[in-house]
């Protein structure tokens, strides 16, 4: 977003924008006109963590392409589609921040062995994780990865909920053409919608959401709650509770 377009949003009636992220603003230039940002990211990470949990199963136990094939043929699905067993598996999570620790506490429940890596190590114990100080040691070792394609084991299944640029797609393509991974499921892609054309709608083993991993009835309601509370406290002067400092 151009800077003129961030203004003309920012500094007119009160209000919000619907959105918990801010890496588009220029906090410090809005800043410089009085204006205070704050966004709502504690919120949705309970829906988030689902999504991801949702998608890995959904990849593993291949129920996007199960449903495809009970509406395209009669016939059982054949046993060369065989699944991938979750439970007991080994799950690598890049980036162990709030999201990342909700799904290490979902995922106990399948006995998974989990693995993480992070900028900064974290109370493992509550959420069963092991930290590895090495990505390239966290690829090799899981069967499923959350958010180099060359290193993951060849029977890997790779996920992403955190932001369509994290990846590079050309690389992903490469990765499932060459069956260097098992499969991809992803909520977040880059550009959102993706073009028709693109390569990745085109792989039975890749599953692709439209950005859907905070769209719950009720964190929906508890965002726009926060939102209200902020703006609120901005026009009453107050102090806004989730404020973002540049």
């Amino acid at each position: 977003m151009e800077k003129p377009c961030i203004l003309a949003t920012t500094l007119g009636a009160p209000g919000g924008i619907y959105k918990c992220l801010v890496d588009h603003l220029d906090i410090p230039l809005i800043n410089s006109f009085g204006v205070k940002v704050s966004n709502i990211p504690h919120v949705v990470d309970n829906a988030t963590a689902d999504i991801g949990v949702s998608l890995m199963l959904a990849s593993a136990r291949k129920i996007a392409e199960g449903e495809r094939y009970s509406f395209l043929s009669s016939d059982n699905f054949p046993e060369s589609s065989l699944d991938t067993d979750v439970t007991g598996a080994t799950l690598g999570i890049i980036g162990m921040g709030r999201i990342g620790y909700k799904i290490a506490k979902r995922f106990q429940g399948f006995e998974m062995k989990i693995l993480y890596h992070n900028r900064n190590r974290r109370e493992e114990r509550a959420a069963g994780a092991t930290y590895c100080a090495s990505m390239k040691e966290l690829l090799q070792r899981s069967g499923f990865v959350m958010v180099l394609f060359a290193m993951m084991k060849p029977n890997s299944t790779f996920i992403n909920i955190s932001r369509g640029l994290v990846v590079d797609q050309d690389a992903l393509v490469d990765a499932l053409k060459k069956k260097m991974i098992r499969a991809a499921a992803l909520d977040v892609t880059y550009p959102e919608p993706l073009p028709r054309d693109n390569p990745l709608l085109s792989f039975p083993n890749v599953i692709i959401l439209p950005h859907v991993g905070t769209h719950t009835v009720e964190t929906s309601q508890i965002m726009v709650e926060r939102m209200v509370t902020n703006a609120l406290a901005a026009v009453t002067g107050g102090q806004l509770p989730d404020e973002v400092k540049a």
